[in-house]
């Protein structure tokens, strides 16, 4: 009866009222709003009636609160014990030691595998495959160290994506095979202002990539920009970053992370006496025409969906929610595609009594300049979380606190927020939103979401609006 009364609700409520909340009203009257679109809906979830709203069903570009629902529907549709496998096997016959046929690593979408978020589950995979390979009597490989990347399509880089983002490593794509976060670490020495960066070290080592440096040490900001498409062996990097720094460490993504590893794994085994004579490869570059079954040598398993999800959204981490959005649509439609993993998302959302229709999803992290979605489609899904979700702990769990780790630390410090605030915050250029569930100090439970865009003056002041009036609803009902 509450969700009924809620779709009613929306259904039939005026584009622009802000009820009693004065401070909406001062943040439109704002001269940084004169120009701008906004779209919010607050909603005392206890009632279900709305605390206050602006044109609350307006799509709009809404950055990184996308997660919100992409990891929604991946607990929904998935399951939050769900794991990847990454899995080391071999064909043709093992004589003597030799194997006379490849070695394979096969993806099946972990957007995990070795990352730093995770050190205790991957502690030296690559040793572990290793063991295993000798325990299978290999020692030597006649064939090469091959990758099968195709549990993925092969274009890693979701629609929309700007060309400034994609080199940089919070723009990596999502790969059949990715491995360390599919970034890549520039170690800089840098000294006077003006002067030319030295690189120290390339992390991890064995890239293959050749970039040519434009880059300059000035002041004390990372102002320092990759430029390297997907599968490129070759691009630039430009900008500044901090002056007079011993290891100052500029992040990249790492362009073709499943030839990367076959080559990582190819040296390890050569260093260690296991011979290999062939070329390291990827299905991409060299499908596999031997039809032969493969025999299973070692299996890694990442860890459940569940704690995936808590540090995508708390470290807003885009290439987990793309390994995401096309692992559902590799589930649910037998293509590993972004394409069909936003069909499943929608699809999901039609079921649940969520209209679709004015979302545009052109990837499932909100990087993508195309997307679009409402408050009123936004705040349905939390409200649905909340009431419907068996996995609403795991999902209200991996959202930040504010002045805690995560993409809250440093805002709404103010101290009404501290145990009543668990949201996911958005940035794009002219683009600041904010979605998620608030307590306020009667004990009333709220669902909010404030999508603003194209803003004159500081994001700082926008975003200072933003906290007023949540503080105003904390306060005041």
């Amino acid at each position: 009866m509450k969700k009924n009364l809620f779709l009613i609700i929306l259904s039939f409520s005026t584009l622009i009222s802000t009820g009693q909340v004065t401070q909406v009203l001062q943040f439109l009257a704002d001269s940084s709003m004169a120009h701008a679109s906004l779209s919010m809906l607050i909603l005392d979830s206890d009632s279900d009636k709305i605390v206050a709203q602006y044109d609350p069903e307006r799509s709009l570009p809404q950055a990184s609160i996308l997660k919100l629902i992409t990891t929604a529907v991946a607990l929904e549709k998935l399951g939050p014990d769900h794991k990847f496998r990454t899995t080391i096997l071999y064909k043709g016959k093992i004589k003597h030691g030799q194997l006379d046929g490849d070695l394979i690593i096969r993806g099946g979408g972990d957007p995990a595998l070795g990352s730093e978020n995770f050190t205790e589950i991957y502690n030296a995979f690559i040793d572990k495959w290793i063991e295993d390979i000798r325990k299978a009597g290999i020692r030597k490989i006649k064939g090469r160290v091959i990758t099968d990347d195709s549990y993925f399509d092969y274009e890693p880089v979701p629609s929309g994506w700007v060309w400034d983002d994609i080199g940089n490593y919070y723009g990596a794509g999502a790969y059949g095979l990715s491995v360390y976060d599919n970034t890549l670490k520039i170690h800089y020495r840098t000294g006077e202002k003006g002067s030319l960066p030295e690189v120290t070290a390339i992390v991890p080592g064995t890239s293959g990539i050749n970039l040519i440096s434009y880059l300059t040490a000035s002041g004390a900001s990372d102002n320092g920009y990759i430029y390297l498409a997907p599968y490129s062996t070759k691009g630039w990097v430009s900008g500044t970053i901090p002056e007079n720094k011993e290891d100052f460490i500029l992040k990249g993504s790492l362009p073709d992370p499943p030839i990367f590893i076959a080559r990582q794994l190819t040296e390890r085994l050569n260093t260690l006496q296991i011979k290999v004579k062939g070329e390291s490869a990827t299905f991409r570059l060299s499908p596999a025409n031997d039809q032969s079954e493969p025999v299973i040598i070692s299996e890694t398993y990442s860890p459940a969906l569940s704690e995936i999800i808590d540090v995508l959204n708390h470290k807003s981490v885009n290439l987990y929610a793309e390994h995401l959005i096309k692992e559902l649509g590799k589930i649910y439609k037998n293509n590993g595609t972004t394409s069909s993993g936003a069909v499943v998302i929608k699809e999901f959302l039609d079921s649940i009594g969520i209209n679709s229709d004015g979302m545009f999803l052109e990837d499932g992290s909100g990087l993508s300049s195309l997307d679009a979605v409402n408050a009123v489609s936004m705040v349905r899904l939390l409200h649905y979380m909340e009431k419907k979700s068996k996995s609403f702990n795991y999902y209200y769990n991996s959202l930040p606190e504010p002045g805690k780790e995560g993409t809250l630390k440093n805002v709404f410090r103010d101290p009404v927020f501290e145990n009543r605030l668990r949201a996911k915050s958005g940035s794009l250029t002219r683009v600041r939103s904010y979605a998620g569930y608030l307590k306020t100090i009667s004990g009333r439970n709220m669902i909010f979401c404030i999508i603003v865009n194209n803003y004159n003056g500081s994001s700082a002041g926008v975003i200072k609006s933003m906290e007023n009036i949540l503080k105003e609803i904390v306060e005041k009902y």
